[in-house]
């Protein structure tokens, strides 16, 4: 994952109110990217 896309992520997730700044800091990319796609990724499912 790119810096730029990792920042934007953990902007979104600190905003969220999901986790705090020192949490995200230790986690990995693919962390970081499962939390943002749990929290702010729709899903088709979501729409049945």
């Amino acid at each position: 994952m790119s810096q730029l896309a990792r920042e934007s992520k953990v902007k979104d997730l600190v905003e969220k109110q999901k986790f705090n700044q020192k949490e995200i800091i230790e986690m990995t990319d693919p962390q970081i990217e499962y939390y943002h796609w749990l929290y702010f990724e729709d899903s088709a499912y979501d729409y049945m």
